[in-house]
């Protein structure tokens, strides 16, 4: 891969690349602008990683870059072993984790970010029963795996959250339709791994770059958001 950027970035802590199983990805991804890398704690998918692993991607990384875990019902004992071993800033819950599940991790020092798989006054529900503080990915892809599973849906669905919550976006996007989902959801973040993939867990650097890219031209969210919590 060639890990030199076309064209040097301002980081973009609103976008995430997910699924880095690769220190070679990490240092691209890095490199071109993504303000957040995601790895995968889930034995079931391909991208999945030790903690002792995701440590290693991210060593030497700017510190200012969100470290993402993904974790589908962990105990919480475990998801922080696992968090501490993997020095991640950020923890992101794919299952039915509960309020005081989020709030323990929270008082450990992680901002954390929980998946909503529904839309309209379902989803608002939802994001106001949450504890303050906690980030919304909102994905209502289909698929077996935590993420999106590169499954477009109606963006749009997600939109009536705009006016109450910052709130990120997975499923589907890429660099041809990051414009059009950013504009009919009104996200302020985006989340995207399988579709800049050239197989899976290996990222194609030509896809990175011009989702990176395609993200750097969009005008600003109404509510940004940031994968670290700290906007």
């Amino acid at each position: 891969m060639d890990l030199t950027p076309n064209v040097t970035l301002t980081m973009l802590p609103f976008l995430k690349i997910c699924g880095i199983t690769r220190r070679e990805d990490a240092l691209f991804c890095a490199e071109s602008g993504a303000g957040a890398l995601g790895v995968v704690f889930y034995p079931r998918s391909p991208r999945n990683v030790t903690p002792e692993q995701a440590r290693d991607l991210f060593v030497g990384l700017p510190l200012d870059i969100a470290r993402v875990g993904i974790f589908v019902n962990h105990p919480v004992a475990a998801l922080l072993d696992i968090a501490r071993t993997a020095t991640l800033t950020t923890i992101q819950l794919h299952g039915d984790e509960s309020t005081d599940d989020i709030l323990t991790l929270q008082r450990a020092g992680y901002h954390v970010i929980k998946v909503l798989k529904t839309t309209g006054a379902a989803l608002l529900d939802a994001a106001r029963a949450l504890p303050a503080q906690t980030g919304i990915l909102v994905e209502c892809g289909t698929g077996n795996l935590p993420g999106g599973n590169a499954a477009a849906w109606n963006w749009a669905g997600a939109a009536l959250l705009t006016d109450a919550f910052p709130f990120a976006i997975a499923g589907g996007i890429n660099a041809h339709n990051l414009a059009d989902a950013a504009s009919v959801s009104q996200a302020g973040g985006f989340d995207a791994s399988s579709s800049l993939e050239a197989a899976s867990g290996i990222k194609d650097p030509s896809r990175v770059r011009a989702y990176i890219q395609a993200a750097a031209q969009l005008p600003a969210a109404p509510h940004p958001f940031d994968w670290k919590g700290t906007a």
